[in-house]
């Protein structure tokens, strides 16, 4: 999904989710991850539906979507959703076009 290529910074805006410093996105293609500070790395793959994009985290986290619609140029809006329920909203701001 080439709109969403490159890396990410990721913002709190509501919800269950913990502060989000020091967390970013980084998607190339169909596969990403999220990175939690220097060492932590979280992959997932890109699935283009209906009314958003999924970010489907691999196993065996494979329960927990990321559901983003578009926002404004680089920016987009993003739920978290856990088993389908939400859990939490964010906003995700491209820092870099990799």
């Amino acid at each position: 999904m080439k709109l969403l290529d490159g890396l990410w910074r990721v913002e709190r805006t509501g919800g269950l989710l913990p502060p989000m410093i020091g967390v970013r996105k980084r998607v190339r293609g169909e596969r990403g991850e999220t990175l939690i500070g220097p060492l932590l790395r979280w992959p997932f793959r890109l699935e283009d539906r209906a009314e958003h994009v999924a970010l489907i985290y691999d196993p065996p986290f494979s329960s927990w979507v990321d559901e983003l619609r578009p926002e404004e140029a680089d920016a987009w809006s993003g739920t978290a959703t856990l088993a389908g329920r939400e859990i939490g909203r964010f906003r995700m701001v491209r820092i870099d076009r990799t």
